[in-house]
């Protein structure tokens, strides 16, 4: 509230008392002429503070160059914001001042904020959160929420977002704090948004809009119009795209703000294009990706733009050029950021340009190249830590599906779930055939149906309104000639094919008188996460590696740990599996961590990178928010670096990437560990994930939880199987047809729940 603080000051009945307080004052002001714009009046009042802090420095000082970081943020002079906040953070430490320290904190993680650099403003702003709850700053704790929120939608983790910025609006509005409260409506409206609830996203930034217009504060109306330009153009409300990008645009060019206006200029290149008007769209789209004022996100968008306008008027070869630029734009600020964490979400930034292109090829006749860049947007940050994965240079790079389908001896299902079409691809080593199935959310709404029967009480088999014939019929039934009688198959999933097994599809009766059958009794399945990481290791190395001596026998044997506590007691049948799997392997070439030695700490010390096999007897957590903070939940130890003492019996999948490994197999007969959270192109991303992409070449995880009985059955046929030779694949499904054909556990909420999800070609 710029206007009210700036006439409380200047109704003082008399001049500051000391220094101290006229400094303070001047900062004050200055921010609050910095927020309304007024850049004469905020540099004045920053000036006489700077004087004042020049003959006799005082403690208030440090909040000079804080509102002068402010200012350059309001003015988009980024770099001297960081200079300002940086020097700010550095007088907080020196003079013990907590609460500046945390503002430091909170305003470094703006300037990233500012100039995309969406990782790093997480980091600083985590560090601001944790300090301002360490001294009860509820104000400063509510900005770093929603600056949480606002980071994590533009890391494309809007489950995450929206999550902070529902948090931070509530505590806005229990501090009445309005300016807070706009923003956090603003940042959970763009969530909406990108979930395709624009009346929801428009009433949000409605809303928003009306505290801005009553407070008078610039920026907000700015935002709110602009956000409201881009959600009408999208509804198709011409009109109100025109009216808001116009007076967003006018704000920012009356500030002379060339990064604000680049926005909703993109927003008038969009309307124009909508309108039929294809040179003034060129030309504005043009404009905005040639700015040397933007960024990587206004690029990409206005590249694809252009790609799409290119398409609509038939103008093939620009637009495949425009969406391989927008791609291109994309995968560039992909390979800044540093963390997996970050990585993993942001490639839903693309899914519109990927899919709006798998069209385009696949409309004009180029199902392979369409395949090839499918498969180029899938398994990124898998690949990047497998070396045996090398990194291609661009989705130009050959690709040969068939070729892969020969050596992994296997037919390849290729899926991609689309907005308005969704895809197959059935490759053998004979051919490649492209199917067209329904849309993505007709086939999602499907999955989440009999992923919820599978659990019972009603047995599937008996359901009228049969889910999963339907699953099969789409899904399987357009390839079922390519496939024969007992046929290795690797599904490469995408979206919430992810989190469903395939073996539980139902296969019609072929007679009246017959009753439908699971698809795991026709052919042996397993899950693959790409072409790319399937055919990267090349022909036979499981077998070479199978022949190359008696260190191929060697297990780790990971399990039966102590009760950290209350929620994770003991399992009841732990020491039974453990013995049963043991029993398999010479006993020379195992070693088995149980009850109080099962810790994170001695499994990291055990060299895991040296076995086999590795095996998990344990309970498992999923985190759906943070997907890498997913865990196997073992005893108690000492504490591992960055960890508390009450998290020292968590094996987090953050940890388990750090260690290399060369295991043939890893089982983690835990419930959950799958993961929960599947992220675009990356499939679902928890434990199973985190042992691939530190070397595993297969993993058996599960996708929800397992009982203790069936799984000890479940595994000791299991390992009866591999010492017979079969392959991982084989043998699993061995195990899971002797439970469903000779146990009390026929049900698949008993065997499915164990998927393998294997790398090798």
């Amino acid at each position: 509230m710029s206007r009210e603080a700036i006439t409380l000051l200047s109704s003082q009945p008399a001049s500051p008392a000391g220094q101290d307080d006229a400094i303070e004052v001047l900062a004050i002001e200055g921010v609050a002429y910095a927020r309304l714009h007024s850049f004469a009046d905020a540099d004045r009042s920053l000036g006489q503070a700077e004087k004042l802090c020049t003959t006799a420095p005082d403690l208030a000082c440090g909040g000079v160059p804080r509102a002068e970081g402010v200012l350059a943020i309001e003015r988009g002079q980024f770099p001297l914001a960081r200079e300002y906040f940086a020097k700010s953070l550095s007088f907080a430490r020196e003079h013990g001042d907590r609460f500046l320290e945390a503002s430091a904190f909170l305003n470094l993680g703006v300037y990233a904020l500012k100039v995309q650099h969406f990782d790093e403003a997480v980091d600083w702003t985590q560090s601001a959160l944790q300090s301002s709850d360490a001294i009860e700053a509820r104000g400063l704790a509510t900005k770093a929420l929603g600056n949480l929120g606002w980071a994590y939608y533009n890391l494309g983790d809007a489950e995450r977002s929206l999550t902070f910025s529902e948090q931070a609006e509530q505590r806005a509005v229990e501090l009445s704090n309005v300016i807070d409260q706009l923003s956090y409506l603003s940042n959970a409206a763009y969530v909406y948004a990108e979930q395709q609830d624009f009346s929801r996203a428009k009433q949000s930034y409605g809303q928003a809009l009306h505290l801005a217009d009553e407070i008078a504060s610039k920026q907000h109306i700015y935002n709110s119009e602009r956000a409201l330009a881009l959600v009408s153009v999208e509804t198709g409300d011409l009109a109100d795209a025109r009216k808001y990008s116009s007076d967003a645009l006018a704000l920012a060019q009356a500030d002379h703000n060339q990064l604000d206006e680049l926005y909703p200029l993109l927003v008038q290149g969009l309307i124009a294009a909508a309108s039929h008007e294809p040179k003034e769209a060129e030309r504005i789209f043009r404009e905005v990706e040639r700015d040397p004022n933007g960024n990587a996100s206004l690029k990409w968008r206005a590249e694809h733009g252009l790609a799409r306008l290119y398409e609509d008027e038939q103008h093939d070869g620009a637009a495949d050029r425009e969406y391989r630029a927008a791609l291109a734009t994309f995968e560039a600020a992909r390979d800044s950021l540093r963390r997996n964490d970050s990585r993993l979400p942001f490639s839903s930034n693309a899914s519109r340009i990927y899919n709006d292109y798998l069209n385009f090829l696949i409309v004009h006749g180029r199902a392979d190249d369409a395949l090839r860049w499918a498969d180029y947007s899938r398994a990124r940050a898998l690949a990047e830590g497998l070396a045996s994965v090398p990194k291609p240079a661009s989705a130009a790079q050959p690709l040969n599906p068939r070729q892969i389908a020969r050596q992994a001896q296997a037919a390849v299902l290729f899926y991609w779930l689309g907005t308005k079409h969704s895809y197959l691809w059935a490759i053998t080593a004979r051919k490649t055939s492209l199917f067209s199935l329904p849309p993505g959310a007709e086939i999602d709404a499907a999955v989440q149906r009999y992923r919820k029967a599978l659990a019972g009480p009603q047995d599937v088999m008996e359901a009228s309104d049969n889910d999963g014939q339907w699953l099969y019929r789409t899904l399987i039934s357009p390839a079922a000639g390519l496939l024969t009688k007992d046929a290795r198959v690797l599904v490469v999933p995408d979206g919430s094919l992810n989190n469903l097994n395939f073996e539980t599809l139902l296969v019609p009766a072929s007679q009246p008188e017959s009753r439908p059958h699971y698809w795991i009794e026709d052919v042996t399945i397993a899950n693959a996460s790409s072409l790319r990481v399937l055919g990267a290791d090349g022909p036979g190395r499981e077998k070479r590696e199978a022949r190359s001596g008696k260190e191929v026998r060697s297990l780790l044997l990971v399990g039966n740990s102590i009760a950290p506590n209350d929620k994770y007691p003991e399992l009841a049948q732990a020491a039974t599996q453990m013995e049963n799997v043991a029993r398999h392997f010479p006993a020379t070439a195992e070693q088995i961590l149980s009850r109080g030695a099962a810790t994170p700490a001695a499994y990291m010390a055990s060299n895991p990178g040296q076995f086999f096999y590795i095996h998990f007897v344990a309970h498992g957590t999923a985190s759906r928010l943070s997907p890498l903070d997913s865990a196997v939940v073992l005893s108690n130890g000492p504490a591992t670096a960055g960890e508390t003492e009450g998290d020292s019996f968590k094996l987090y999948a953050r940890d388990i990437i750090r260690y290399p490994l060369r295991a043939q197999l890893v089982t983690v007969a835990a419930c959950y560990g799958q993961g929960e959270r599947s992220y675009a192109g990356e499939g679902l991303v928890g434990l199973s994930w985190a042992f691939l992409r530190a070397g595993a070449r297969n993993v058996i995880a599960a996708l929800w939880e397992v009982t203790d009985a069936s799984t000890v059955l479940l595994m000791d046929r299991f390992y009866d199987g591999l010492n017979h030779g079969a392959s991982p694949d084989a043998a699993l499904r061995a195990a899971k047809l002797s439970l469903l054909h000779h146990s009390a556990f026929r049900n698949p909420f008993y065997w499915a729940p164990f998927q393998l999800y294997s790398r090798l070609g």
